[in-house]
């Protein structure tokens, strides 16, 4: 029976092999191997019988039954008898060779089998493959494919039957005509050699240690001879690979005579090949083999063939690598394998034939060669000791490349020879050289230089990059570079070509100098004696300090110099090691803590110069001084083209020369400096300017009767070298080097060698002389800022000023602008010197007129230039001095000013730190530093006035960023006001109202800055005010101080906290304004009323009434001309802040006629525009006249029809419904009313009534839509002015519904329902019923005293003749019994009552939402259930019996409200309904409606809970038979009803009275944990099995079932529980399978169209192994 099972089980499997699906297939392969991991020769003899008899089966599918029988063998190979193996080894040997063409898939599997068979069963194997492998006739090639593949898997079993194989196979060589089976031969070959390599190789752990290489030499030659003079030859490029690659390992076996014999001809043979192939990975590999073993036999025929080897090889070495062909990549390694043996047994060929072709400029053979180099100086390292010298010399070409590849390539030969000690022989210097010269790439440098013609250049920065790592590894890490590299790399400090490896060189040089220092070396770590390329302790100090200028450059040259400073110090001066080490040391942290962007550079650089002069003062030696400044001098053209380190050098030769204590020397390099400047350069005029001017500090008649000396020379006949002296290419500064190497120019360290001399006229233009002038006047000025305050005022005019007042009639832009920057300058100096108040300027006017007509030339279309800030800042230094300017002069130097920065256009927007930002600002503190310095000639209300009246065309300007520039102008100039306040007796502030007329409406403006300045500039003027009146400057107001308060709150409000503020503002005004100053303020405000921002002209309307309701008792003349002018507003409706003044009209008006006030607005055109908006609010202002106007809204809302029906077309099917319009207007007008706040006591007299009646009106709105005359109104209107609310009834009523709620105090009602989306859902009929629950819900929650009237209201709609109005009223009623608050309330009964009396309403909704309400009593009311329990669930079963729609949506609520009871019942209360209710939903387990199948799911598991583990053997059976569904529904496609089969299948576990099941279940099927299904049905099934085994054919008879459900997840699931099932059932359960009715299932479902129902019906095939 077994048998037979096993045999049929496995056909049918087999037949399945054929699916169409790679996963079915497979599955039934993994099928197979599970029958075959229990019956191993059973199924192996079914594979057998079935291939044997379906001799026409595809070959793709034999090749999976093959497989599967592989790997049985290889799973069982141990358990196999012999008998087996021979028949399977038959079997797969005939597969293997059924058809002469070759099957690739289908005969690569048959001798996979038989492979994983010889692995034991060698001998059998090789006695059916000898027996296919007869002399004389050509065996099939799968035959000795499977031979060549048992040799490399078994060597130690295969190599003894070698000889033998070899014998039959040599002959046959000469018939193998056709060139794929001379590849198949090639190939056995190949690996015959290599398995009797590795045989030879392991001869102590060989079965037989006697085997020796000479057992297989003369066949191997046999078979050389045929490969290399026959098939070698062939055409077919496929067969010369195969012969190549055999022929490597083969050399090694042949004869030592033969293979020397051979060689002459076998070499230029193999490299033949590399034309005829382009991937050469193969033939590389087989040359290296085939020269190790002519290495290994010492031939001395290698030697006729190195020419012809070294060009082969060195042609592949110079094939471009693609990193992307991995092929060209070992076959690059490959060929350097080759040149290391040529290397090591020919060292002088391979370097006579290399080192040549360095010579050549083809880059890809430059490029080869190095390689090639590199590669032998590190694997050959013995043989090319000798060989130093002449490698060396051999680089000279290669140094000078500029290709970027053979750059890359000889840095790394460089490295290599670095770690053999080739550097340090004669010509190695010149090697780091090139290191330092490649780390001096920039990468404009790199970018440069062109590509060669083989391909693209390496990345832009890598040549520099791999030449600093190989910098820093040769200093730190080659312990034998250190007497190379120390004190060598020095000389490459100073030289400019060399300034971009700065930074790694201080890094090397200070890595070796503290290597030196450990070692103990002596005091000075530089040794000069030998030395005199080596740059002195002054050009180091100067060089690496001024480059520390710009720290964060060149990879961080700053830290990196600093550190070798502090390393040096001792060579630089012997008394600097303590001061330096400690300074230098907070630098380099200072560094390390910033970054570029977070770096002051100014104050970094007066730190620089700070430790410069404390370095000086330290040294303290004038000699050292001198020679310090002199280099500093000779290295200023080092740095033409680099401004920011130049100007900090002349800053460092100003604090040298400033501690100089000889003045001739001072003297003399101040007129080498004059003479040798390029005044063309910015960079250079300012630091020539700040040199002089830090010079000054010490030496101040010098520095002057120098200038002196250079203005009172000819300039344009004798000035010495000024212009074009130190050109690059001159004599004097020849061209910087790009650096030297062997036969090149030497390097010249960048300093001056010669002083300079005159030129002739023809050399300057105008231009030149204008830049020479504009330095000249930048000195003055700088001299006179630096220079000791007690000295500048005798010199200020006579040596100063005198000398730049010839310069102001110039056009130069440049010189303007150093003109303007140095009487800035100079007059700061004089204002700040102690004598500065004695001093009378006898050229102020002058001065002021000549900076105004500079401001005034400057162009108002944008601020390009600081000539307008620097002029400004002179006039304000120039002002405060004697005499004082009239005062028509200050009037225009005002207006001028004003007028030239407040014009200007927006500056750009930012976070002002960018240059043109931060100019702004600047110009504008000078702007303000001016007209402070004008008022504080007039310090009083005229003068103020004045300064204001100045300001006001720009206060009240229509463009945004001139009022922000004018109102921080105005706040500056009041606070100067009140902080220099002094009033000697009291004086009327006249012009106070005017005033704060003009700024207080300001604190609505558009823009936050321009409001935050307005309040400023209240505040002020109130201050001001009190000071006028008497008070001390320190008193505080407590009022105006509130005013502070309120700026801070101008930022970003919203509008209402705006005009509040506004509010604010106005009343502390009101209370401070003294009386005769009202009405001047008041008109000013009138005026407001027309302003260009609006927000100005609302603040100015909040501040009038304000100020008549604080003052109004005042102006009792003036009420009638304030009250016309508000009512004149009326005739401009956008103006909303007018129709406020009209609202007190409306309401005296309806509180005499309410009645016809309504009705006459409701005949208003619907919708309401804004001011018959504003008008129904203004009705509210009173409670009392708010209750009347509420109950006739109401009255007429109710009353009338809320739609009528009508058909939008004459054909539609289904009429419409259109809003009525009285109701309508009557909902907007209750909207606006509510609206207002004061409308609340009014509200909440009327809560019930308006909740109803608008939540009735809302269930009427729910799809209306508007009359035509009112569609047709919006379509005329769409393009006026929207209303205030859109027309949309439905959502006209939701709001009139929140309205009046938060009006009432429900304001958490409206917020609970708004966070759960219910007032959104309200407006839908699809969730209207939704959002009335959510709305009772938060109702329930939050105002709880006002359900009963509500309720009660509501109740009265039971006979309502509106269905919408039935369903709305019940919904919220069910819902209030969710609630604790109905039972609270003790409105239980009455609920429960009425809904029992709905429930035979004729709408399925109402019946529908009747039991939702009364099985919400389990969540209100739980304790109140079994009080009900009969009225409950007999309620219950009738909706399960719903006669209407038998699956509709009654019965699936009766589920649900079900479920939710039986938790809150006993047992007992059950046992008359359970099995009836059981019966009753197991029809909908397969219903089509996914949420029934949830509910009766979710209810079988209510059920079996409600029991308690004590359910009645009938129930039992209900549970046991109801677990398959459950099991299989675990895969359906909704994932709720998964969800709930999960929990149905947690509950029925504890009535199964099985601990294991249940525990099963319990963690397995927990909810968002995803078990997986098989894992779970194996775990369950076993347990099932156990316990109910008589259950098993019921339980497979219900899955054969679902296996044709119409989701594919059942059906697939179906027979992976029958596998299971089978799977754990015990032999005694046998009879209640029905085989033949299962396996005939299963193979139906092998067809099944979807891919996983097969795959799992595979799955279970493999299962029913169990039977077998």
């Amino acid at each position: 029976m077994a048998k037979s099972y096993v045999k049929k089980l496995s056909s049918t499997l087999m037949d399945a092999i054929t699916d169409k699906d790679p996963l079915v297939q497979e599955q039934v392969y993994n099928a197979l191997c599970a029958l075959g991991e229990s019956q191993p020769e059973l199924t192996l003899s079914a594979c057998q019988e079935h291939l044997r008899q379906q001799e026409k089966l595809a070959h793709p599918h034999r090749t999976m039954i093959l497989k599967a029988m592989e790997a049985v063998v290889s799973s069982h190979l141990g358990r196999l008898d012999q008998s087996t193996a021979k028949a399977v080894i038959l079997l797969a040997s005939n597969e293997m060779t059924k058809v002469k063409e070759l099957v690739g898939d289908w005969q690569q599997a048959a001798s996979s089998v038989l492979v994983a068979v010889g692995r034991r069963f060698i001998n059998e194997v090789m006695e059916e493959l000898l027996g296919k492998f007869v002399p004389g006739v050509l065996p099939h090639c799968c035959v000795v494919q499977t031979l060549a593949s048992l040799s490399v898997s078994n060597a130690f079993g295969t190599v003894p039957f070698l000889p033998a194989i070899l014998s039959t196979l040599l002959p046959m060589l000469g018939l193998a005509k056709q060139d794929a089976t001379r590849a198949v031969f090639c190939c056995a070959l190949q690996s015959f050699s290599e398995s009797t390599l590795e045989y030879l190789a392991n001869l102590d752990q060989a079965p037989d240690p006697t085997v020796r290489k000479d057992a297989f030499s003369s066949d191997i030659f046999s078979a050389y001879e045929v490969l290399f003079t026959q098939w070698l030859q062939s055409r077919e490029a496929k067969l010369r690979l195969a012969v190549v690659q055999a022929l490597g390992p083969m050399s090694h076996l042949l004869p030592n005579e033969k293979l020397e014999e051979q060689l002459p001809k076998l070499i230029p043979g193999v490299l033949s090949l590399y034309k005829k192939h382009a991937e050469a990975v193969h033939v590389s590999k087989s040359l290296g083999q085939i020269l190790e073993a002519s290495v290994s036999v010492g031939s001395r025929t290698l030697e006729v063939q190195l020419d012809a080897l070294l060009a082969a090889l060195h042609a592949q070495i110079c094939v471009p690598v693609e990193l992307s062909s991995p092929s060209v990549v070992s076959n690059q390694k490959e060929v350097l394998r080759c040149f290391t043996v040529l290397a090591c047994c020919a060292p002088d060929r391979l370097l006579a034939f290399l080192l040549p072709k360095l010579d050549t400029s083809h880059e890809r053979i430059r490029v080869g060669t190095l390689q090639v180099l590199r590669h032998t100086i590190n694997a050959a390292a013995a043989q090319m000791e000798v060989k130093k010298p002449f490698i060396l010399s051999s680089m000279r070409l290669p140094l000078l490349d500029t290709n970027n590849k053979v750059k890359r390539a000889v840095v790394q030969v460089i490295s290599a020879m670095a770690h053999h000690g080739y550097l340090e022989q004669p010509g190695g210097k010149v090697m780091v050289e090139y290191i330092v010269q490649q780390c001096a790439l920039g990468p404009e440098l790199e970018k440069s230089e062109s590509p060669g013609p083989g391909g693209e250049d390496p990345a832009p920065d890598s040549v520099r990059s791999i030449s600093v790592s190989t910098l820093y590894l040769l200093s730190s890490t080659v312990d034998r570079m250190d007497r190379v590299l120390w004190p060598y790399l020095l000389e490459f400090l100073t030289p400019a070509p060399f300034t971009q490896a700065l930074s790694p060189l201080c890094r090397s040089l200070a890595h070796l100098a503290l290597k030196r220092r450990e070692a103990g070396a002596d005091t000075f770590l530089i040794q000069y004696d030998g030395n005199a390329n080596l740059p002195s302790p002054y050009a180091i100090t100067t060089r690496l300090l001024v480059m520390s200028a710009s720290p964060y450059l060149g990879d961080g040259r700053g830290a990196a110099s600093l550190r070798l400073l502090s390393i040096l110090h001792h060579d630089v001066h012997p008394q600097l090691g303590q001061h330096w080490r400690a300074t230098l040391g907070r630098l380099v942290e200072l560094l390390d803590e910033h970054t570029a962007e977070t770096l002051a550079q100014e104050e970094w650089e007066d730190k620089l110069l700070t430790f410069l002069q404390d370095t000086l003062t330290i040294v303290s030696d004038n000699m050292w001084v001198c020679q310090l400044s002199l280099e500093m001098c000779k290295q200023l053209p080092c740095y033409t083209g680099t401004p920011r380190e130049k100007m900090f050098l002349y800053k460092c030769i100003g604090s040298v020369l400033a501690a100089v204590s000889s003045k001739d020397v001072v003297r003399k390099r101040l007129q080498e400096l004059l003479e040798a400047a390029r005044y063309q350069e910015e960079a250079e005029r300012q630091g020539l300017a700040a040199c002089f001017g830090i010079c000054a500090v010490s030496h101040l008649d010098d520095t002057l009767a120098q200038l002196a000396d250079f203005v009172r020379s000819d300039v344009f006949r004798k000035s010495i070298g000024i212009f074009s002296l130190f050109k690059p290419g001159s004599a004097l500064c020849p061209e910087p080097p790009t650096g030297s190497l062997a036969g090149a120019q030497p390097r010249v360290p960048c300093v001056v060698r010669a002083l300079p001399v005159p030129l002739t006229p023809q050399d300057r233009n105008e231009n030149e002389v204008e830049k020479v002038k504009s330095a000249l006047v930048l000195c003055y000025g700088h001299v006179a800022a630096r220079a000791p305050r007690e000295l500048v005022l005798a010199r200020a005019e006579s040596d100063i000023l005198c000398n730049m007042f010839q310069y102001f009639n110039s056009k130069d832009p440049t010189l303007k602008l150093c003109l303007v920057q140095s009487v800035r300058m100079v007059s700061h100096a004089l204002c700040s010197s102690p004598q500065a108040s004695a001093f009378h300027c006898a050229q102020k006017a002058e001065l002021v007129a000549q900076m105004m007509e500079l401001i005034k030339a400057e162009p108002l279309d944008a601020l390009r230039t600081p000539l307008r800030k620097e002029a400004m800042a002179a006039c304000a230094y120039l002002v405060s001095l004697e005499p004082a300017l009239e005062e028509q002069m200050r009037a225009d130097v005002a207006r001028g000013c004003l007028h030239s920065i407040l014009a200007l256009p927006p500056e750009p927007a930012g976070d002002g730190t960018s240059g043109l930002e931060a100019l702004h600002m600047d110009t504008a503190r000078s702007l303000e530093g001016l007209l402070m310095g004008l008022l504080r000639r007039d310090l009083t209300p005229r003068g103020l006035q004045v300064m204001v009246e100045h300001l006001i065309p720009w206060i009240k300007s229509p463009r945004g960023h001139e009022r922000e520039r004018a109102l921080g102008v105005s706040a500056c100039l009041l606070r100067f006001s009140l902080e220099h306040l002094h009033v000697s007796a009291l004086v009327p502030f006249h012009n106070l109202g005017l005033l704060v007329g003009l700024f207080s409406p300001r604190c609505a403006d558009l823009r936050p800055a321009t409001r935050q300045e307005a309040v400023g500039c209240v505040h002020s003027l109130l201050y001001l005010q009190l000071g006028y009146e008497g008070f001390a400057r320190d008193y505080r107001d407590d009022v105006a101080e509130r005013l502070l308060a309120l700026r801070d709150g101008l930022v970003h409000p919203d509008p209402a906290v705006l005009f509040h503020t506004c509010h604010s503002v106005a009343q502390i005004i009101g209370k401070r304004l003294p009386p005769d100053q009202l009405i001047s303020l008041l008109l000013t405000l009138f005026e407001s009323l027309g302003d260009p921002d609006k927000n100005c002209a609302r603040a100015a309307a909040v501040m009038i009434n304000c100020l008549l309701k604080e003052r109004g008792a005042v102006l009792l003349e003036k009420v009638p001309e304030i009250v016309s002018v508000l009512r004149s507003k009326l005739q401009e409706p956008l103006e909303e802040h007018v129709l406020k003044a009209a609202q007190h009209s409306v309401y005296l008006l309806a509180c005499q006629h309410c009645a016809a006030v309504v009705t006459s607005l409701l005949g208003s055109p619907l919708p309401f525009d804004s001011v018959t908006c504003t008008l129904w609010r203004a009705l509210a202002v009173s409670p009392g006249l708010t209750a009347q106007v509420l109950e006739l809204l109401l009255e007429k809302m109710c009353r009338d029809v809320p739609f009528k029906e009508s058909r939008p077309f004459l054909l539609s099917s289904a009429p419409g419904r259109v809003a009525t319009v009285l109701p309508l207007a009557a909902t907007s007008a209750l909207l606006e009313v509510l609206a207002c706040p004061a409308a609340g006591p009014a509200v909440l007299e009327r809560y019930a009534d308006l909740f109803a009646g608008l939540l009735l009106r809302l269930s009427c709105s729910v799809g209306v839509q508007l009359p035509r005359s009112l569609q047709a109104k919006d379509r005329r209107g769409a393009g006026t002015p929207p209303a205030t609310r859109a027309l949309e009834p439905c959502s006209l009523a939701v709001d009139a519904l929140q309205a009046m709620l938060l009006r009432a105090g429900s304001e958490e009602v409206v917020k609970l329902v708004e966070r759960e989306g219910g007032w959104e859902l309200l407006r839908t009929s699809e969730g209207h019923e939704e959002g009335v629950a959510r709305l009772a819900s938060a109702m329930a929650k939050h105002a709880g005293p006002r359900l009963p009237l509500a309720m009660k209201a509501l109740v009265s709609t039971q006979s309502c003749v509106y269905e919408v109005q039935r369903v709305t009223s019940t919904a919220f009623l069910a819902e209030l019994l969710r609630s604790n608050v109905a039972k609270d309330l003790l409105l239980l009964e009455s609920l429960l009552d009425n809904l029992a009396a709905r429930q035979k309403d004729a709408s399925a909704s109402v019946r529908r939402l009747v039991l939702r309400g009364l099985a919400n009593v389990a969540t209100g009311s739980p304790d109140k259930v079994r009080a009900h329990s009969p009225q409950l669930l007999s309620a219950m079963i009738a909706g399960l019996d719903d006669a209407d729609e038998p699956h509709g949506p009654v019965v699936l609520e009766a589920m649900e409200g079900l479920a939710r009871l039986l938790a809150l019942l006993e047992p007992g209360e059950l046992r008359s309904v359970l099995l009836h209710v059981a019966i009753r939903i197991r029809p909908f387990f397969d219903s089509e409606n996914a949420e029934l199948r949830r509910a009766a799911f979710g209810l079988f598991g209510h059920l079996h809970r409600a029991c308690h583990g004590d359910c009645e053997d009938v129930f039992l059976e209900q549970a046991v038979g109801g677990l398959a569904p459950l099991l299989l529904h675990l895969r359906d496609p909704q994932a709720p009803v998964v969800s709930a089969c999960r929990f149905a299948l947690r509950m029925c576990g504890p009535n199964l009275e099985c601990a294991e099941l249940e525990a099963a279940f319990q963690k397995h099927l927990q909810e968002g944990r995803g078990p997986h299904l098989g894992e779970f049905f194996n775990v369950a099934t076993k347990h099932l099995m156990h316990r109910f085994p008589d259950a098993l054919g019921r339980l497979l008879s219900t899955s054969l079932f679902y296996f044709k459900s119409p989701w594919e997840g059942v059906r697939a699931a179906a027979p992976m529980l029958v596998g299971f099932l089978v799977l754990h059932a015990d032999s005694e359960s046998t009879p209640q399978v029905d085989l033949e009715q299962l396996l005939a299932a299963l193979q139906l479902l092998l067809k099944d169209p979807a891919p996983a129902v097969r795959m799992s019906a595979a799955e279970a095939l493999g299962r029913l192994v169990k039977f077998a």
